[in-house]
Formats: C-alpha cells, structure tokens, sequence
C-alpha cells in the first residue's frame, strides 16, 4: 500500500511485529511492534548486506516528513553510501560526559535520594572533568586508573568514584550503548580500605548519656569561634541551647535500635506501633521490614510529642528533618566523641549483642542486614529469639545511658 497518515493511524495490532511497505517508494516503510509503536525504516543493499535504517517514529515525525528522509538516504546509498554504517560510526563517538548524563536521566530516577546525590557528586564532581571529553570507546584502562590516582588521598572516595563510573559503563552494556563486556573500570585496583567502624566503649556510652540529659535539661553550651576569618559573633559563656525531645530522642533511637540515620528521620507516626514493640519500615535500604524494639526505646518513642506526621520533624511538621548534623556536631564535642559518626551508634548497638553472645544471624536480624537473604537456614529463628536479643541489647544501652560519667 502507499503509506499515507490515513493508512498509517489504521494499522492496528496483531500480537506480534509486522511490517508495511510503501508501494511508491521502494525500500521505505513502517515496523509495527506488539505494543502498537510505529516506526519508519528503510531498508536497502550495501556490498550485498541488507541493511535497514531507522528513520523515526510516528508521532515524532509525520508520514511526509518520513518519506523525505528515506528518499534522502535511498539516494545516498545509490551513490555509493552506508547511511546505516555511517549512524553506528556515529554512535562510536559518543562523549562520557554526554554518556554519564544519559545514565542520570535513565537510570537516576531508580536510585534513593541519597544514593543519587552522591553518584552525581561523584561522576559531574570528579569523572567528568576528568574524562568527558573522551570517546566512550576510548577509554582505557590507563585513563581510569590516572583519575583513581587523582583521590589517593581519600581512598574511600576514590574507590566509590570508579564504581559508580562502573555502573554507567554496565548501564550503557545494557542500553547498547557500548559492546558487550566492555567496562575498563572493572580493572583497575581499589585501595585497601581501613575499617571505619567505630564502636562506643561503656565510658563513652556514659559521656553521651550524661550530654544527652543535660542538652534537654539545663541546655548545653556553645563555644562560638570569636576570632579569624570565620568569626561571626562575640562568644558569651552564659549562652546554652536546649534541644527539644525528638532531637535527643533521634540520637537515642539510632543507639538503642541501630537503624540507619535516614530509617529515623523518615519514620511517620503512623508506622509506629508501641503496644506491640514494632517500627515498621516501608522503604528502607533493604526494603519493607519491621524492627523490633526494645521497652528502652519504646519508653523513648513516648516521650517524643506528636506534632505533625513525622517523628522527627523538620522546619514543617508535615516534613522530615533533613539530617542531625549540626545537633550531633555540638552533642559529640561536649562529649569528647569528636570521631564518632551517627553511623557508628548503628554499628555500636551490633557490636553490644555480638559481645552479648546472641550470634551474628539474630544480630543481623535485628539490624535488617541484606545478607540475611543468603542466610535462609536461619529463618526458623522466631519473634522470641529477636525479641529477647532487642531487649537485651536495649536494657544493656539504656543501663549505661543513664549512668553518671
């Protein structure tokens, strides 16, 4: 048939792809796919290979506007051309910089929040202006490991750059965008990387207990900076700040359940359910999964006031807090834990039922590992087991919480 907007809009379905070709004009016609998209292809010889030659898409581009360009590329193979040869040499010119911005549009939206902040502060921050220039085709091994060399100071820093350039490089594997198994990233030696974990001892587990009593009670004070550069205000020794329950209470929370910084300051009222112990998650690092919790932090959860949606709120009632590092900042200096990340009271909450002698898998139950899903020999290990290991762990913190330094 002679392919006409018309003709074109009556092509309907039949379950599978099919073709119509244009009787005018001959190699020019119209790919229908199973879902119903159309579109424009011609196909032609090329030292006696068939090659076909995506035009565009119905929709995009109308049937005239089509034909145009196939009789356009028709007539170049006629003299001599592989239009089709030609767009692939194209494609093998693409730039990283172009390519790591077509994995953020692509891929980005099914990152975390924080997950994709820290890869686009990771590839435009560092791999960008270090390889964006470059042919994605032609970047070699050399190349990577000259832009890993660059943050040898920071080795954490500088192994998660190379893996999340690999994950664009495995993104564009599986859009087609480069061969098959090609990733020079994939090559390149980490730095070793020191533990970072950092546990509490029973004194310093006493330290913060005692600061925190004192920033919701009597206030704890500032040391302001009255000199250099970055003095803003004149230091007076009478000034203290009293932090309201859900500050004091988001860091007791990290200690006393070990969830992750973001599990608390994301949890809504309505996933709490203090008769029966439980927070439930809907979305955390691992997934939807409940946390036991112990009566400690039961108790703690009580003393927090409800004033909005989240249990931790923000400037809004109806908004999480953003992060607790200015509180936390100021709460680790007065007690002496300059070190000590908030991540660190997750780790020290393991590390106090590990020390407890309740093993790894319920530890690691409690906590929400991801490696419980290899762990599946454990799965008979009922709510009893987790239940006294929540309050063991809970009674054990919260005892040295509340002693004197």
């Amino acid at each position: 048939m002679k392919l006409s907007k018309r003709s074109v809009e009556q092509a309907g379905t039949t379950g599978s792809r099919y073709f119509l070709w244009d009787e005018e004009l001959i190699g020019f016609g119209m790919r229908v796919e199973a879902s119903g998209r159309k579109t424009f292809v011609c196909r032609y010889r090329s030292g006696g290979i068939r090659r076909q030659y995506t035009v565009g898409r119905f929709g995009t581009i109308t049937v005239d506007q089509a034909r145009g360009e196939a009789r356009r590329v028709l007539g170049s193979v006629s003299l001599g051309q592989d239009p089709s040869a030609a767009k692939q040499a194209q494609r093998s010119v693409l730039l990283f910089r172009d390519l790591v911005a077509a994995f953020l549009e692509g891929h980005g939206p099914k990152l975390k929040p924080g997950s994709r902040k820290d890869y686009e502060s990771a590839l435009v921050g560092h791999a960008v202006p270090a390889l964006g220039n470059l042919a994605v085709n032609a970047i070699a091994l050399a190349d990577l490991n000259r832009l890993h060399l660059k943050l040898a100071d920071r080795p954490y820093r500088a192994n998660r750059v190379l893996s999340y350039v690999g994950s664009v490089f495995s993104w564009a594997q599986r859009n087609g965008l480069v061969d098959k198994g090609f990733n020079p990233a994939a090559d390149v030696q980490r730095f070793k990387e020191p533990s970072r974990e950092r546990y509490l001892t029973s004194e310093e587990i006493k330290r913060l207990g005692e600061i925190l009593r004192q920033a919701e009670t009597a206030g704890l004070p500032w040391e302001i900076k009255a000199v250099g550069s970055t003095a803003k205000h004149v230091a007076k020794s009478n000034r203290a700040e009293i932090y309201p329950p859900h500050l004091t209470g988001a860091v007791r929370l990290l200690l006393l359940t070990g969830c992750r910084l973001r599990e608390i300051l994301n949890l809504r009222w309505q996933d709490v359910d203090l008769d029966r112990g439980f927070l439930w998650l809907p979305d955390s690092k691992t997934g939807k999964r409940p946390v036991l919790l112990s009566s400690p932090a039961v108790e703690v959860l009580r003393t927090i006031p409800r004033s909005g949606i989240y249990v931790i709120p923000g400037a809004n009632a109806d908004t999480p807090r953003h992060d607790l590092n200015k509180p936390w900042s100021h709460i680790r200096r007065l007690a002496n834990l300059e070190d000590v990340r908030l991540h660190d009271l997750r780790h020290t909450h393991a590390s106090i039922g590990a020390g407890a002698g309740l093993g790894l898998p319920i530890v690691g139950g409690l906590l929400g590992h991801k490696s419980t899903q290899t762990t599946q020999r454990y799965a008979h290990l009922a709510d009893d087991p987790l239940r006294r290991a929540a309050e063991r762990i809970g009674d054990e913190l919260n005892r040295t919480l509340k002693q004197d330094a």
